[in-house]
């Protein structure tokens, strides 16, 4: 059988992504009641990372050490890909020795590239085009805070980037309706869009996207790799800041999302983190109990030897 890789939302079906939403609140609830739960014990992640991270880190090697394994991390001098190996021979020799592979990686055909090649499942732990693995987090709090997102209304402010094109998918996946607002030429992928149809929404004004919105989710103006456009993106960007005067326009149950790290001034006014709509701090927590129910979905339980 070959392997169940995970590099887009699209690749689970929307029963599938709303029962690892509820699996890892369960998952949750077990950590914080101090219950051992160890399904993957023996079992070995290898993290390969061409970016760096904080979060995404974090939280596949703790997920995977409090499920009963283990995680390697590996930068780019580490393994013989940041020295011209071929992508599909790595998946290959990887995938014989460990048990699933997490990416996090400029390039998205890096990942698909692997993927064709590995016989063990392959998460997308970020690429240039999409970080499904946030969106799970992000859908896990709307859902422990909200209930369903369901018929819901989100709106995404600023850069059409990858979490941005990533929203799109949930859009279709979780079935809410998203509105996008961004300056004209930073918009999100087009065939994502296309592929989204009625379900997006672009706006070049924030408040019409807000206005009456469930849920408002932002991101830095300049993702990694794009630092030498920061000047620019900063004018560009100036009145696409989430404050709390904009969330005021949105639903009076809102809830504010931020991936992380954020730049306080900039996409986001300081104080907004502190604002009770925020959830930015459950939303991170979460990248750990949705990884886990993603890692305890797609890697094989330890064998029994009994």
């Amino acid at each position: 059988m070959s392997a169940r890789h995970f590099l887009s939302l699209m690749d689970c079906t929307p029963q599938e992504l709303n029962s690892l939403v509820r699996r890892g609140i369960e998952l949750k609830d077990l950590r914080k009641r101090g219950i051992l739960f160890e399904p993957l014990k023996s079992r070995v992640l290898g993290m390969i990372f061409e970016k760096a991270s904080t979060r995404t880190r974090l939280s596949f090697e703790a997920g995977m050490i409090q499920l009963g394994g283990q995680a390697i991390f590996l930068s780019p001098r580490d393994t013989q890909l940041g020295r011209g190996e071929p992508i599909g021979d790595s998946a290959i020799v990887m995938s014989r020795m460990l048990d699933a592979v997490m990416i996090r990686t400029f390039a998205h055909a890096t990942l698909t590239e692997f993927a064709a090649h590995s016989s063990v499942p392959l998460i997308n732990g970020l690429s240039d085009d999409l970080h499904p693995c946030q969106l799970l987090a992000d859908m896990q709090t709307f859902h422990e805070h909200r209930g369903s997102i369901a018929g819901k209304t989100v709106a995404w402010v600023g850069d059409g980037n990858n979490m941005c094109n990533t929203y799109m998918e949930a859009a279709v996946q979780f079935d809410f309706q998203l509105r996008i607002a961004c300056p004209k030429g930073y918009e999100p992928k087009a065939e994502l869009l296309a592929k989204a149809g009625d379900r997006v929404q672009i706006f070049r004004d924030p408040h019409e996207a807000v206005a009456g919105a469930h849920l408002v989710s932002t991101d830095v103006w300049a993702s990694m790799g794009q630092e030498d456009e920061a000047a620019a993106r900063l004018a560009t960007f100036r009145p696409y800041q989430v404050d709390r005067a904009l969330l005021d326009t949105a639903a009076d149950e809102v809830l504010f999302m931020h991936c992380l790290p954020a730049h306080r001034g900039e996409e986001i006014s300081h104080d907004l983190l502190d604002d009770p709509r925020s959830v930015a701090w459950d939303q991170a927590e979460n990248r750990l109990h949705a990884q886990k129910a993603l890692l305890e979905f797609l890697v094989e339980p330890a064998f029994s030897h009994a």
